[in-house]
């Protein structure tokens, strides 16, 4: 065992990645960790372990002396000052691809939950109400997906809304027109997402570039029939603008797996309409997810202990800022896609 390399895993790690890093390191888990305990304890450790409940901040960086690496068990970084730690020398990985099917397949259930009425059918239904006529669908057979980012996620929801025979338009300025799935409209124009599709699915992380991207010009744009769905990040969609889309009738709806304040505030204004469902942020919780993407941050650690490159380092792009596929193409990295979410 390598005692001199300590290992914190914290947030709720799931036992694969554990179990993989004990073999050869010493691991202290700590599910549950406040930000306060967090600052006392960093200093002894060598490499960091997170999902999205600690905050990796710059505080916690400047007491982590010996700290290495940090892991993400999962693949949004948006809890963790990576300028920061690129400053003082930390490597940031995520795991892409762990949560990739559970997310992919959630997004597939809540444009069939909206299409089909499904969470409001079912509440009233409870209520002893039976309102078959209220409550008529619509196929998605024939209808329009657009997709804002199409990374491992938004490639995959692609592929399934395909198989439901629905046009597919794609947007991503960061990946080359070769690399799209095969039967997809490739679109470099942002704006004709919003104008021309049933439905708009975001898949980006909350960056200065994409933040607020959804807002009140953008929800005009869309047909009074359209749904938005957001299984990526809250900071995408400008809350007060959809709540006022969704209750002018500007939009038929929308499916929200993230939302800004989470948990969800009791008084959020979006709770009270029929049109909008909102999720606590499980589009990744399966328990075949959390394996993965728990194995996939414990596999970072030991490439960085052997001295290894990382298979999915966060630093050496800056997705942060670069708005077009040239501002991060690298001659020894092809990079993922606009949003590798």
């Amino acid at each position: 065992m390598s005692n001199q390399f300590q290992i914190l895993a914290a947030d709720g790690i799931a036992n694969e990645g554990i179990e993989l890093l004990r073999k050869d390191f010493a691991v202290e888990v700590r599910d549950k960790i406040s930000h306060e305990e967090l600052l006392e304890i960093i200093p002894k450790f060598d490499a960091l372990i997170v999902r999205s409940a600690s905050k990796v901040t710059a505080d916690v960086l400047e007491r982590a002396a010996n700290l290495k690496i940090i892991g993400r068990a999962g693949v949004g970084v948006d809890n963790i000052d990576v300028p920061e730690a690129t400053a003082r020398g930390i490597i940031v990985i995520n795991s892409p691809g762990g949560n990739t099917t559970a997310a992919t397949e959630h997004t597939m259930g809540m444009m069939l939950a909206m299409a089909r009425h499904i969470a409001i059918a079912n509440e009233t239904t409870q209520k002893g109400e039976w309102n078959r006529k209220k409550y008529t669908g619509v196929e998605l057979m024939g209808k329009t997906l657009g997709i804002v980012g199409c990374g491992n996620i938004g490639s995959r929801v692609a592929v399934r809304a395909l198989a439901l025979e629905m046009n597919v338009m794609c947007y991503d300025p960061y990946k080359p027109a070769c690399d799209f799935p095969d039967g997809v409209e490739v679109v470099r124009d942002l704006d004709r997402i919003f104008k021309e599709s049933d439905y708009v699915s975001l898949h980006a992380p909350n960056t200065p570039v994409t933040h607020d991207m959804v807002n009140k010009e953008r929800l005009a744009m869309m047909k009074p029939t359209a749904f938005l769905i957001n299984t990526a990040r809250g900071g995408l969609v400008v809350e007060e603008d959809l709540y006022e889309a969704c209750r002018d009738g500007v939009i038929a709806g929308a499916g929200l797996d993230a939302i800004r304040q989470e948990p969800v505030d009791p008084k959020n204004p979006l709770l009270t309409l029929d049109n909008v469902i909102i999720y606590p942020h499980i589009g990744g919780n399966t328990a075949e997810a959390a394996h993965r993407a728990s194995y996939f941050a414990a596999m970072g650690v030991q490439e960085v202990y052997e001295g290894k490159t990382p298979t999915w380092p966060i630093n050496d792009v800056d997705y942060a800022t670069a708005k077009t596929y040239d501002d991060v193409k690298k001659p020894d990295r092809k990079p993922a896609g606009m949003f590798e979410y």
